[in-house]
């Protein structure tokens, strides 16, 4: 019977793979094609890879149906792959030969001189030097490797003028075990992916019989007891690392940020000192492998030398996405704790400011297996913060968590280990917690790179306000929770509070040139933001000129920054009456402007004068309340222009008159209305029936959802119990319009300010 091998250099064949986006399969599609093969493909997401690949021939579906295996020689899986997979069960039914990644890249791998690189770290950046180093000496090498590789051009080739193919070998599965490489290098053997294995000793068996299939070089790792015990029996063992009795050493490292130095010796012999293009020592150990490897497929020392000193290294190995004055942002692959210790301390080694990192743990069972490792493997961090576990296809463990995780670090000691529910909430509470200097990771195998990219684009903007605003406060990812008088909601994107006018006028044309939306923020009274938060610009002017107050006979020129309350107290302080309503409402006066607001009767522009105001190009105006297009709790003109201050006309009263009258208001204000959190009045009142009343005669009040819950005081009011959701509050909001319509035939519109998105929206 013909075997795998036999068949792939069986030109052409129609080869099908199941799972072909994946980065393993797309250079399995890759190898095929070179070589000759008519290659096909299905997925449930497409991506940049197949979308390349089809370019060079692979024929893409999306999604996995039946009829995509018909007429196919032979089909190749990936381990994500399920046995009830329509197409896999379709594939069986016909009888069509079904093969594992491995097996296919086993086969490819044994018509080269085949050096394969295993272990459980360093697979990929060791695989991608001894290609690079192998290319550089001119020996036309063929490449399996399991990620981007820069210097490379793509993680697989196909070279049918070289003698040599390197590539990574997967040991998640056992399938390890069915290579039979020219050359081996076995970096390292510890307990991982025991949601296959038994215990460590079950791994030991598959490398020992990979050891045994081994026909020429075996190259390990002498700093590694459990690959030494496994490999140094073998007739062409060759050891590397640290240790003085390996074959080839490296000692006197000098490490850097963007690299590291470190003399290479062959046994006693110094072969010469290596400017290696990465950082870490455990990077240099990786280089001495692929140095030894090199050698012995005839590469000489100068050669080497040259083509470590341009070697870039994979994505997401200690790559650094971000640098500058004020931050710098580093993203991982790593995800076991020895990983995560060599990682730390290489990015710990270039900094002594304080270093934050953004952890997604990957697979349920990794994370309960080890997880006394990782709570010590963080020690380096100032600040982790761990967010939900990215399943690679496992099913969730019931109370294994990103919180789960984070107690264990803080039971051991992390000063400052926080658990997150998403990836998305890590980054914000990291990015929020960001000061000048700092130093923030992201590290996984899941998408946390995703958060990295997030998170570069914004410090990039963020630095760019920085660097063009004058005298303004600026904060990335602000919660706006605690800008707003119901206590929910998102956080802004972006939170600026200016303090001069010109300030603002910066704000506004920075904002514009990077196609960011602004929004105005008061005191929030009058406002619920909803839980995804604001994206762009949010701004509050309640710092600097937009506080001040001035007084000139009966008017007083209030800026946009002040409260209600402080407006009143200064018209008390000069005997100006009409102000007492004002003295109980939580708003400030350019929120007040905006929504018109009132009580008592009165509304803000009756006392209004003048504003002043700024467009969205910086202009500024003077306006009289005519041309403001003022309405009930509205007022049209402010829709596109920012309220800098107004003048407010007051009559002369005594100190007596204007006490007796803010009792009045404050007394009425606290009988009639919750003390609880709130936004004010929810709804409009209706010409047919205040709301508040249609809410009582309905039996609402009382009604929750979550810890929203219209008040008992006041039905047009919905209170936050503590913890409630802008979710929740809009559910209740909701509830209470479908009963008043129903019931009543009215229709009760919203007086609170609805804003932002439900999901997350940057």
């Amino acid at each position: 019977m013909a075997t795998l091998a036999d068949l792939l250099h069986t030109i052409p064949l129609r080869v099908h793979l199941l799972g072909v986006a994946g980065s393993g399969m797309s250079g399995l599609a890759g190898l095929l094609l070179a070589i000759g093969h008519r290659v096909s493909g299905s997925d449930r997401t497409t991506t940049s890879e197949t979308e390349r690949l089809q370019r060079g021939g692979l024929e893409f579906h999306l999604d996995q149906r039946p009829e995509h295996v018909h007429g196919a020689d032979a089909i190749i899986y990936s381990s994500a792959i399920r046995s009830d997979n329509p197409s896999f069960v379709e594939a069986q039914r016909l009888g069509i030969p079904l093969y594992r990644r491995a097996d296919a890249l086993a086969a490819i791998l044994s018509a080269k001189k085949g050096i394969l690189v295993c272990g459980t770290h360093g697979k990929t950046t060791t695989s991608a030097m001894i290609a690079h180093l192998l290319r550089e000496a001119n020996l036309n090498p063929s490449h399996y490797i399991g990620a981007e590789i820069p210097i490379l051009g793509t993680n697989a080739h196909w070279n049918t003028d070289g003698t040599h193919m390197v590539a990574e070998g997967d040991e998640s599965d056992g399938t390890l075990a069915n290579y039979r490489p020219w050359t081996a290098v076995v970096l390292n053997i510890e307990a991982d992916h025991l949601d296959y294995y038994k215990d460590l000793a079950a791994i030991e068996e598959v490398f020992a019989t990979l050891v045994c299939n081994t026909s020429g070089a075996l190259i390990y790792c002498a700093d590694d007891p459990v690959a030494r015990r496994v490999c140094e029996s073998h007739p062409g063992a060759s050891s590397f690392g640290s240790s003085p009795d390996a074959i080839y050493r490296f000692d006197n490292v000098t490490l850097g940020l963007h690299g590291s130095e470190f003399d290479l010796f062959q046994k006693e012999h110094l072969l010469g000192r290596i400017n290696l293009g990465v950082p870490g020592r455990h990077n240099a150990s990786n280089a001495t492998a692929a140095a030894a490897a090199a050698l012995m497929a005839g590469v000489d020392f100068q050669t080497i030398r040259r083509a470590f000193a341009h070697f870039q290294g994979a994505k997401r190995r200690i790559e650094l996405r971000h640098e500058s004055a004020n931050y710098r942002v580093f993203d991982d692959y790593g995800h076991h704790p020895t990983e995560i210790r060599a990682t730390l301390k290489t990015v710990r080694h270039s900094t002594k400011a304080r270093l934050a990192v953004i952890f997604q743990p990957h697979r349920y069972s990794r994370t309960v297996a080890l997880r006394d490792d990782f709570a010590t493997a963080f020690n380096e961090a100032d600040s982790v913060f761990i967010c939900d576990i990215y399943p690679a296809g496992e099913t969730p463990l019931s109370g294994v968590n990103g919180f789960w995780l984070a107690e264990a670090l803080t039971t051991l000691g992390h000063p400052a280990a926080r658990g997150c529910t998403t990836p998305r909430e890590a980054r914000l509470l990291a990015g929020r917690s960001l000061q000048h200097g700092d130093t923030i990771l992201t590290l996984g195998a899941g998408n946390i790179h995703q958060e990295a990219n997030a998170l570069v684009r914004d410090l990039v903007r963020l630095e760019r306000f920085h660097e063009e605003v004058p005298d303004c406060n600026l904060r990335l990812y602000e919660p706006l929770s605690t800008r707003t008088t119901l206590k929910v909601g998102g956080p802004a994107q972006f939170f600026a509070e200016p303090h001069t006018e010109t300030a603002l006028a910066a704000l506004l044309r920075v904002a514009a040139e990077l196609g960011l939306p602004h929004f105005l923020i008061g005191r929030g009274s009058n406002l619920l933001v909803r839980d995804g938060g604001i994206p762009g610009l949010v701004i509050s002017l309640s710092r600097g000129e937009f506080t001040l107050i001035e007084i000139s006979g009966h008017e007083i020129r209030a800026g946009a920054g002040v409260r209600f309350k402080q407006l009143a107290g200064a018209a008390r302080a000069v005997s100006l009456g009409g102000f007492e309503w004002m003295d109980g409402i939580p708003g400030t006066v350019g929120g007040s402007l905006r929504m018109n607001a009132g009580a008592m009767g009165v509304e803000t522009f009756d006392q209004i004068v003048s504003v002043r105001v700024m467009d969205s190009d910086g202009r500024i105006y003077e306006r009289t309340p005519s041309e403001l297009g003022v309405g009930y709790r509205h007022a049209t003109g402010l829709d596109k222009e920012i309220a800098l201050c107004a003048v407010f006309r007051g009559t002369p009263a005594s100190k007596t008159e204007i006490d007796a009258k803010t009792e009045q208001s404050v007394y009425k204000r606290k009988t009639t209305q919750p003390v609880a959190a709130s936004a004010g009045c929810i709804f409009r009142n209706p010409d047919a029936c205040p709301a508040g009343k249609l809410v009582d005669e309905l039996g609402l009040k009382g009604t929750a959802v979550g810890a929203a819950r219209v008040s008992e005081v006041h039905g047009n009011f919905i209170v936050n119990e503590g913890g409630a959701t802008a979710s929740d509050i809009l559910s209740l909001i909701h509830l209470i319009q479908e009963r008043v319509a129903s019931e009543r035939g009215i229709l009760l519109e919203p007086e609170v300010r609805i804003v932002g998105f439900d999901d997350p929206a940057f």
